[in-house]
């Protein structure tokens, strides 16, 4: 394959440079607003050869004979400009820049006032091939397409990107930690608690306008990232009044109208909030040293202050429902253009989801299960969201903007869990009652100033609030002899296990409130030099971003206690009874409750961060184009904890981060480039990881600890790429890339007796490598007029990668104390990093007949990759391949009426995750006992395909994407 690839760029330029051709481009602007004029037509007089301009106006036209030319432009509604005498050389590039006029006062009223489109799949492609760096995309065009419902599904389209628990995004098999996000070219906060990851369902997807992918760093990007940087941006301004409703019901086999187990949060739970009784009340005592002193009747009494809403409801699940509002309005107030964009989803979606749950004793012995569980989850799901954006646009050199975008998201989850411990001969009953709310916030006001035809600066000052709040999460266990049988000759009653202390498994309560606030402000000016006739201009930019964000998290558990002996006739109570204010007494025979939290389960941190930056483009001939640019990173990171109510500084760590980066371009033809790129990067630790708290994954039984000893890691980046567009749609590429990283943060199993613990640590060192291809490919000059209405989309990636943890590794032990862990009987010191997918296969063919008709037919599916790291004692976890096809119709009746049809998840392929039992670093499909070197089976679902079924109407005229 590379001989012909070769082969095929050997021929590409040598016809070029043998062709007695030249090129014509330039640009197009209309003669009185200067603004850009987007869709005229472009032609070389008597010859066949034209084009059309593209979102800044520019048009480009190749293969023109040498010698002097006639240059024709036409526009709707603007005077038709022929331009003589335009001399062009072989082997060069002649450049225009003109204006065009309106025809007439007549036809003032019918003007089109040209705005810059962004959302479509042209706009994307020409917006990737004009960047410096590296980048990929997806429009809104292409999300419409599709039918993705939010940001995760549609991004899982852009080569070399995966999704992780539908929600967070890996790019190059790089975790979710070493990507960064931007909406609206603001950095995002985090919106997990445990983790530096940005949830990407939060973000529904008819407000998007599109996403890019930055694959490689440039001097006016952020530097904090090693996988890339995800802009984006949602809608700005319409092209044109209008109001649109759409309305999708949707159906899940195995979830919708099955009778399942859940439980209330309050009456306005369908609208992601709870209520006020499920906080702690404000009379218990702040600390848990204060609230343990107090005798067992009196913590009773707090105790009953606690709803006894452990109660579980048998329900029916209803089909899904989302509803989407979207208005634009333009209007202008003397000379001031206004326009206003306003976009409110709601959806009330479901989940249920049995699943096998297996845990072992990894013993000599393949498969010798220690516990073994049936997992019966359900899951409710809200989600209210506005985007509301006002443009103001006083002068063509002027524009304001007010951008606000709100989302609140809650999912009520109720898992109930049979099994037995295997090895006890026991078995087991237990509940988790969760709520989670995550809601997002995110205002700015920003400028755009043009002094002159060559100088612009714009800026934004920034807000943003990231909040995720869990009350009262509820969990329960109860257990029996195997097989015992009561005085009724039926089964035994399971009986409530009651520790001595309170522990994140048995029966208790676990309140926690993240929220986060960041101010930021950021400024770019850019400057062109020129604009020579046989090169690109040369381009200098230069600006800063400042940033500080608030961090406070705070955690309370509870766990209930016996009080002397309590008969097992309580005990066997059901779960609706046995913890209501009847059996919590304090008394002897009844319960107590005890406070569980450690100081360190609340802190709050600050992170300020400074950057500068400058940039410039050098033009080494009219073929290549070489970007310099230089970034300085100014990092303080400062974590506090009220330890025996002192306030105790845990964290102040202040890093200087220089980050040079080089982006070149060779330019084979107008539709033809060859790109270098380096840039040298960093990731940082997030305050989550440096907090030393203990935060438990009742689903994974595993507790996940932080390590305030985390350094900041560095990486450097190479990338090479070859991009062909034989068309302004279509897109062949293929992309090279290498990075070597320094002090890698990673997850690290502890070493532990019983249980699975997590901590974060720096690794020596780590490598990630490898190759990605996309094509993007119409059939528009086919004799057949069903491949006409045909594009192909397709991308893959190939990636290889190795960790080295060195000999020892820094981190906390069980009980907090930092110490040096001596690999050498613990785990491997060498294996792939954590997440990374050895390849990704993303591929789609788009039907759209002019008649309305439109159908997809797409396919995705990431290799397998590390889930969960091992050790000796524990082997290292894998989530396997999943093939994943999904199929959507749709077609438009009129102007008004849009009705689509979608089915994803085709195939409802089993999510599974596997442990690598013989350690050989994959995994087997022989999970049967009777092979000794059989991987195991740890965790087995399936989700189910999805139908759905969407009406769109709009008053009035439409959007390109509605």
């Amino acid at each position: 394959m590379n001989r012909n690839v070769l082969s095929i760029l050997l021929t590409l330029i040598s016809c070029a440079v043998l062709a007695q051709t030249g090129t014509v481009r330039g640009t197009v602007k209309d003669g009185k607003t200067k603004e850009a004029l987007i869709g005229c037509t472009v032609r070389i007089d008597g010859t066949q050869l034209g084009g059309t301009t593209d979102i800044e106006g520019g048009f480009a036209i190749t293969n023109v004979p040498a010698g002097t030319q006639k240059v024709i432009i036409s526009y709707i509604s603007y005077q038709t400009k022929e331009i003589p005498n335009v001399r062009v050389e072989s082997g060069n590039t002649t450049a225009i820049e003109t204006e065009l006029d309106e025809e007439g006062k007549s036809l003032q009223e019918v003007v089109v006032r040209a705005s810059r489109a962004t959302n479509t799949e042209v706009a994307v492609i020409t917006e990737i091939k004009q960047m410096k760096p590296l980048a990929v995309g997806i429009s809104a065009q292409q999300i419409q397409k599709s039918q993705d419902r939010d940001a995760a599904a549609a991004i899982r389209r852009v080569p070399g990107i995966s999704i992780v628990d539908n929600r967070f995004v890996l790019i190059r098999g790089l975790g979710t930690r070493y990507n960064n996000v931007l909406i609206n070219d603001v950095i995002t906060p985090s919106t997990e608690v445990e983790s530096r990851s940005f949830s990407f369902d939060i973000v529904p997807s008819n407000i998007l306008d599109r996403m890019i992918v930055y694959k490689s760093g440039s001097a006016e990007n952020p530097g904090d990232f090693a996988g890339g940087i995800i802009k984006i941006y949602t809608k700005r301004r319409p092209d044109q009044n209008f109001t649109d409703v759409g309305f999708t019901i949707g159906y899940r086999p195995n979830t919708t109208f099955r009778s399942v187990l859940s439980h209330d949060r309050g009456g306005m739970s369908f609208l992601g909030l709870w209520n006020k009784e499920q906080q702690i009340p404000t009379s218990f005592p702040a600390r848990a040293n204060d609230f343990n002193a107090l005798n067992a009747a009196q913590r009773a009494a707090y105790a009953r202050l606690l709803p006894n809403a452990w109660g579980l409801r048998q329900v029916t699940v209803n089909p899904d429902v989302r509803l989407a509002l979207n208005l634009g309005r333009r209007f202008e107030i003397g000379n001031t253009r206004i326009s206003n964009l306003t976009s409110i989803n709601y959806s009330l979606t479901n989940q249920a989801t049995d699943i096998d749950l297996s845990i072992y004793q990894n013993g000599a012995t393949a498969n010798d299960v220690f516990e073994r569980y049936d997992d019966a989850n359900y899951q409710r799901q809200t989600r209210l969201g506005v985007l509301h954006n006002w443009t103001l646009r006083f002068t063509p050199r002027f524009t304001l903007e007010w951008k606000t975008l709100f989302n609140l998201m809650s999912t009520t989850e109720t898992l109930n869990r049979m099994g037995q411990r295997v090895v006890d001969g026991l078995d087991v009953q237990a509940f988790s009652e969760r709520f989670e709310n995550r809601s997002i916030v995110s205002t700015q006001v920003s400028g755009e100033h043009s002094f002159s035809e060559l100088s612009k600066f714009n800026w934004i000052g920034a807000y943003s609030y990231s909040g995720r709040w869990e009350p009262d999460w509820r969990r329960a266990r109860f257990q029996r002899t195997t097989g015992a049988v009561g005085t009724d000759g039926q089964l035994a009653p399971f009986s409530a296990i009651i520790p001595n202390q309170p522990n994140p498994i048995d029966n208790g309560r676990f309140f926690s409130n993240l929220g986060e606030h960041a101010v930021s402000a950021i400024g770019n000016y850019e400057h062109t030099f020129g604009n020579p006739t046989d090169r690109e201009p040369n381009r200098f930019k230069a600006g800063f971003y400042t940033e500080q964000r608030n961090r406070t998290y705070s955690a309370r558990f509870y766990g209930y206690e016996r009080v002397g002996n309590v008969s097992t006739s309580i005990l066997g109570q059901p779960l609706n009874t046995i913890f209501g204010a009847n059996n919590i007494t304090g008394q002897p025979g009844g319960f107590s409750l005890l406070d569980g939290t450690k100081d360190l389960d609340s802190y709050r941190g600050i992170n300020t961060y400074g950057a500068a930056y400058v940039q410039g483009d050098v033009n080494l001939g009219s073929r290549i184009n070489v970007t310099l640019g230089f970034r300085g990173e100014f990092n303080n990171q400062t974590l506090h904890s009220d330890i025996n109510r002192v306030t105790t500084t845990l964290v102040d760590r202040t890093i200087f981060s220089p980050l040079p980066s080089l982006n070149a371009i060779y330019k084979l033809s107008d539709r033809q480039n060859f790109r270098l790129a380096y840039s040298a990067t960093v990731n940082r630790p997030e305050l989550r990881e440096l907090a030393p708290f203990t935060y438990y994954d009742f689903n994974l039984l595993a507790d996940v600890r932080g390590n305030p000893t985390l350094t900041t890691a560095s990486i450097q980046n190479l990338d090479a790429k070859y991009e062909f567009y034989p068309t302004p749609n279509e897109v062949v590429s293929i992309t090279g890339f290498y990075k070597q990283f320094t002090n890698p943060i990673e997850t690290f199993l502890l070493p532990a007796a019983n249980g699975l613990a997590y901590t974060f640590i720096n690794a020596r060192s780590a490598r990630n490598y490898g190759v990605e291809i996309e094509v993007r490919k119409g059939f528009a000059g086919s004799a057949s007029a069903f491949l006409q209405n045909i594009q192909f989309v397709g991308n893959a990636s190939f990636i290889n990668s190795r960790i080295n943890l060195g000999q020892s590794v820094t981190g906390p032990d069980l009980s907090g104390r930092i110490g040096q862990y001596d690999l050498t009987n613990i785990q491997a010191a060498e294996r792939p990093l954590q997440n990374q997918s050895p390849y990704l296969i993303n591929a789609g063919v788009y039907y759209a007949q002019p008649n309305g008709w439109q159908a997809n037919l797409l396919y995705n599916v990431a290799g397998p990759r590390i889930f969960a790291v091992g050790n000796q004692n524990q082997p290292t976890v894998y989530e396997m391949a999943r093939n994943v096809v999904d199929f959507n119709i749709s077609r438009q009746f009129g102007k008004q009426l849009e009705l689509r049809f979608g089915i994803q998840d085709i195939l409802n392929a089993p999510f599974r995750f596997a442990q690598d039992y013989n350690d050989d670093g994959k995994i087997s499909k022989d999970v049967t006992s009777q092979n000794t070197s059989a991987d195991q089976n740890y965790r087995v679902y399936r989700r189910g395909q999805y139908f759905t079924l969407t009406g769109v109407y709009t008053f009035g005229r439409r959007t390109i994407i509605p």
